[in-house]
């Protein structure tokens, strides 16, 4: 290679820092199933971080009283106008009717970014045990479902006890994202990073959900052992 070839040749850019996330404190968040204790988690942390969130049900009126006892400018909705109203739609509904919630919300989550949290399990006198949809996960079934929107797999392993507890100031945990969009992912490890003692970590694309929402059956099993509210940390990273 000459000199001449050198110099014509473009400078290789510098790899981009993975915890060099965006600003998200201005996007809006919906929890649709935010009634239930996952999602009244979630919605109460991340208000009180300062983002906007609107808490998502079936009926309105359940919806306006959660929020109402969770406070710090949380609203409640009916799962059709949070979906409409927000950046980023959390999916906290129980799993059995996971799929029904997300078909009859399609026209509403398109263009949006949808992170589901749903963990299918089962449960039987020898305790819980994980499900294996027939798409692969409750992830892949939301992206089924959903052609339009932008799904991601996140926050499976918060205790929701911790997160309801006005007494605890920080979740001393780390958060499995997954996605297939770069951008899409970093969005919600930045959120994840919005609620003190939480960071946000990228899995893996979605074919990957399924062994990260089965986690959820030995985490309960750890729970029952040890009396705990147990999380999850990634060393070295």
């Amino acid at each position: 290679m000459t000199s001449t070839d050198s110099a014509q040749t473009p400078a290789k850019a510098p790899a981009k820092d993975p915890w060099d996330l965006p600003d998200v404190s201005g996007l809006v968040v919906g929890v649709l199933g935010g009634t239930g204790p996952q999602g009244k988690g979630l919605a109460y942390r991340l208000a009180k971080a300062g983002q906007k969130v609107i808490i998502g049900s079936r009926a309105a009126d359940r919806a306006q009283a959660a929020a109402g006892e969770l406070g710090h400018g949380i609203e409640g909705a009916d799962n059709a106008e949070c979906a409409r109203r927000s950046d980023i739609v959390i999916v906290a509904v129980p799993w059995e009717g996971h799929a029904k919630t997300l078909e009859s919300l399609r026209a509403e989550l398109a263009g949006k970014l949808v992170v589901d949290c749903v963990n299918p399990l089962g449960f039987d006198k020898k305790g819980a045990y994980a499900l294996k949809p027939e798409e692969g996960s409750a992830a892949e079934q939301a992206a089924a479902l959903l052609p339009d929107a932008r799904v991601t797999a996140a926050f499976h392993h918060l205790s929701a006890v911790l997160l309801q507890d006005p007494e605890i100031e920080q979740i001393d945990t780390d958060v499995m994202v997954l996605g297939e969009a770069r951008d899409d992912v970093e969005v919600v490890q930045a959120l994840a990073g919005r609620i003190p003692g939480m960071r946000g970590v990228f899995a893996g694309r979605l074919r990957n959900a399924h062994q990260v929402e089965s986690l959820v059956a030995n985490l309960i099993s750890v729970n029952r052992r040890y009396k705990a509210h147990a999380g999850l940390r990634v060393t070295d990273v």
